[in-house]
């Protein structure tokens, strides 16, 4: 048992250095030889884990699907709250995760980065949105004309959209702001006025909501 757990803490440690080098250099420009140093493992312990480059871009863009499936457990039953919560848990997240900005970048990014396999986290977001959309609209919290994927194609869209804005004028700085705004603009074309005014967009919640799902996992409810 101590052998696996050490073997499961090496490919983490390995998965974190690989999500920063890519995180700040690129898929292109990163190189093993930097990961292992960054890393501090030797290269048959990393090749054990992840036979490539390639393999380990794909891990780290994993990680942001895990991450969304995470997501599910936000607390509360109103549909539209945990939609708002997807993107500010994530700006959150975006700020102590570095395997998660890593993700990100290789994501977002064209060059060699685009031959792999990126629109799985994109996917990912969209169903997510798309299924709190449509149990929001079977409990009467959106309005009747939202057309649940549509919005949730936007939604998707726009947040990408304001995170790699944030990133450049600001290293995400102000990224939670940026989302704030995007919401508190989007969610009086999608929520019903009742619910509306109770959604919680103020600073912070980000936090406050992972804070919430860690104590009180509430899953599909």
């Amino acid at each position: 048992m101590a052998k696996q757990d050490r073997a499961i803490r090496t490919r983490q440690t390995i998965l974190e250095a690989a999500a920063v080098v890519f995180d700040e250099r690129g898929y292109d420009a990163a190189t093993i030889n930097e990961i292992l140093a960054r890393a501090e493992v030797t290269k048959g312990a990393l090749y054990f884990h992840f036979p490539s480059k390639e393999d380990l871009a794909l891990a780290v863009i994993d990680a942001q699907a895990e991450a969304t499936s995470a997501l599910l457990d936000l607390p509360g039953g109103c549909r539209m709250q945990r939609l708002v919560d997807l993107g500010m848990v994530f700006a959150h997240q975006l700020l102590v995760d570095p395997v998660l900005r890593g993700s990100v970048r290789l994501t977002m990014e064209h060059g060699s980065a685009a031959l792999l396999h990126r629109s799985g986290p994109f996917t990912g977001w969209i169903e997510l949105h798309t299924r709190l959309l449509a149990e929001g609209k079977d409990r009467g919290e959106v309005l009747p004309d939202v057309v649940p994927v549509e919005v949730a194609e936007l939604l998707v869209g726009a947040f990408g959209g304001i995170n790699a804005l944030s990133q450049s004028v600001s290293d995400r700085a102000d990224l939670e702001r940026r989302a704030i705004v995007l919401y508190e603009h989007l969610m009086p074309s999608i929520a019903v006025p009742a619910v509306l005014a109770r959604l919680d967009m103020a600073p912070g919640r980000g936090a406050r909501a992972l804070a919430l799902a860690t104590l009180e996992p509430v899953g599909a409810a």
